[in-house]
């Protein structure tokens, strides 16, 4: 159906930057959102941000004036800048797509979730 890779997480000093990308790819007919959520170790899984396909966006309000989340619609990709992290900020994060994939003469909705990239601030 719509398979997510993700790219772009590591180790970075309080206070740096990092880029995450995701991208979809399979027999996408549309994808109406896309966003990322983190999960750090025994705790929930939350919404980081989240953008729409006409770039309307809805960020945590934890990340709200750091992390920006943009998409190139034509490469189906959704990016997240994250700037001014924090030791807070770690935890893997996961790329989530909306939309509807081609199935024969007719299409069908999907929600599809990426692997998870690991993102550690250190202090």
């Amino acid at each position: 159906q719509v398979q997510l890779v993700e790219s772009g997480g590591g180790l970075v000093q309080a206070g740096g930057s990092l880029r995450l990308s995701c991208a979809a790819s399979g027999s996408i007919f549309s994808i109406n959102a896309m966003g990322w959520y983190r999960q750090a170790p025994g705790k929930q899984r939350e919404l980081v941000a989240v953008i729409t396909s006409g770039g309307s966006t809805n960020y945590a309000d934890s990340v709200k004036g750091r992390f920006t989340i943009s998409r190139d619609n034509a490469k189906n990709t959704v990016y997240l800048q994250m700037n001014r992290l924090k030791p807070e900020d770690t935890a893997v994060y996961v790329c989530n797509a909306q939309g509807e994939y081609y199935s024969g003469s007719y299409s069908r909705r999907f929600v599809s979730w990426g692997q998870g990239t690991q993102v550690t601030v250190s202090s």
